[in-house]
């Protein structure tokens, strides 16, 4: 049997919340029996749901922070907003773990204010799982920290090291810095300087890595700055979505070109599924108290359901402990 773990939920997080985020909770709810949620909302949205859950309990709020709000003072002003508010709820104890789809600024300031870092993190790091054709790959940092200092990248290989092994289930994951060549040599002075950082204080420290090594798999673990990150990221997700685009439009062409499609239907929907970032519902900021995941704006109602139960796995893993003992180490 699975261990007991409670996930506060933000019912306004998301492009299409609530509606969205209510569908993708009652499938995580049906799916887990062990699963527990503190679903923070309007009365109106929060209440009625958990009435007809029996796991879900409901706790009404009467903010909301919008998406082009100023992060930190959003947080700041708005306590009882329905994010602040579910984060709370791990900072007291009342919940272990915190999942959102709203705005990811909000989610990373709260995370961060309201929750708060672990003993030694200098930086929390927001890590994800790239899309990969070949096998899953993570990326950290992907938007928490636009400046980084090169000793941040070690804390970073260390965390993402900790998800990489305990979630993904990929033992001894070897990292590489993302830089604009393969030697030691190569790249700006804070990319060499990391490098140095790296091989120095990473047991698992490969080398270098380009930008198409990410997609070709041929490292675990791509370590960068928050905004090298966040960019590489949202330039392969729009790349994949364009070329998707593209292929329907050929493929719905002609009658010839229909047929053709038929009979690849099923290697294409498996190689969707395989570079899906709803596989994983959300990236986790590694570094703070307790788990918190943040999804997509666009999430769907599969991505809602799997970062709630990615959310409930990083805590069944304990990965905030095992994040503290390696940083600990070093």
């Amino acid at each position: 049997m699975a261990e007991k773990v409670v996930v506060s939920v933000d019912a306004l997080g998301g492009d299409n919340a609530p509606e969205v985020v209510l569908e993708g909770l009652a499938a995580a709810l049906a799916e887990d029996e062990d699963l527990e949620v503190i679903l923070c909302g309007p009365a109106e949205v929060v209440e009625p749901f958990a009435a007809g859950q029996v796991r879900c309990k409901a706790l009404s709020t009467t903010e909301f922070i919008d998406m082009d709000e100023h992060p930190a003072e959003a947080v700041r002003r708005k306590k009882d907003s329905s994010l602040v508010v579910a984060c709370r709820q791990v900072k007291e104890g009342q919940a272990q773990g915190f999942f959102s789809a709203g705005s990811t600024g909000a989610c990373l300031a709260a995370a961060i204010l309201v929750m708060g870092r672990l003993k030694g993190i200098a930086r929390p790091a927001l890590c994800t799982v790239i899309p990969s054709p070949v096998k899953p790959v993570v990326m950290c940092d992907v938007g928490a920290n636009a400046d980084c200092k090169p000793e941040y990248l070690v804390q970073f290989a260390h965390m993402a090291t900790v998800y990489m092994q305990e979630i993904i289930k990929v033992e001894n994951p070897r990292v590489a810095l993302l830089n604009i060549g393969e030697e030691e040599t190569k790249g700006s002075a804070f990319a060499q300087e990391a490098y140095a950082l790296l091989k120095e204080k990473v047991a698992n420290f490969a080398g270098n890595a380009e930008g198409n090594d990410i997609l070709a798999a041929s490292f675990d673990i791509f370590i960068t700055d928050g905004f090298t990150g966040n960019i590489c990221l949202k330039t392969i997700e729009g790349t994949s979505k364009t070329l998707f685009k593209a292929l329907k439009g050929i493929f719905y062409s002609s009658a010839l070109t229909k047929m053709g499609a038929l009979t690849i239907k099923p290697g294409l929907g498996a190689l969707m599924k395989s570079i899906s970032p709803d596989t994983y519902g959300g990236a986790p900021l590694l570094g703070v108290k307790g788990a918190c995941v943040v999804g997509h704006g666009s999430s769907s109602a599969l991505a809602i359901k799997n970062g709630i139960h990615t959310t409930a796995e990083i805590v069944r893993r304990d990965v905030s402990s095992l994040i503290s003992d390696a940083v600990s180490k070093t």
